[in-house]
């Protein structure tokens, strides 16, 4: 059974493949093999990258390529029409990307965890605004591909 800090740091590396896919033109299969060859649970430049669940960082990684025009719909649904997707910061919409797939397509995976884990990467790389964003535009992600789900752990807190 995989750990949640390994599926958190899948998360994580998974962000970081798609930001360096997306700002150096590398195709998956290359962002794959070198972040398992030389970053997933390895230290680099004094930064120690933690080990990761390999397979869910694959998945996560290949899932929002293959599925990116329907993720990046969505995403840009979410956001505000006077800011689409492609104005966003490259990180910014690594992480939205990520945490869109996984809402859309890994139903395994409760909102209410998808959304709080990319909020936490958010917050590695910036300060208050953007980890905002990541949840605003994540909730209604999840609001509307996943219906009533956060409606239904929220009724269910108040029961004792």
């Amino acid at each position: 059974m995989t750990k949640p800090a390994e599926r958190s740091a899948a998360r994580l590396a998974a962000v970081q493949a798609l930001y360096q896919m997306d700002v150096s033109g590398k195709s998956v299969i290359d962002a794959l093999a070198e972040f398992e060859a030389f970053w997933i649970g390895r230290e680099v430049e004094g930064i120690t990258f933690q080990p990761s669940d390999t397979e869910f960082f694959r998945n996560i990684l290949s899932g929002v390529v293959q599925n990116q025009r329907e993720i990046d719909v969505r995403v840009d649904q979410a956001l505000a029409s006077d800011w689409p997707l492609k104005r966003v910061e490259a990180v910014l919409r690594a992480i939205l990307r990520a945490g869109g797939y996984e809402l859309m397509f890994r139903r395994d995976v409760p909102a209410r965890v998808v959304i709080t884990e990319y909020v936490d990467v958010a917050h590695g790389f910036y300060g208050e605004d953007e980890p905002g964003l990541v949840n605003a535009v994540l909730d209604k992600v999840a609001r509307e591909v996943r219906p009533g789900e956060l409606e239904k752990k929220a009724a269910g807190q108040g029961k004792r």
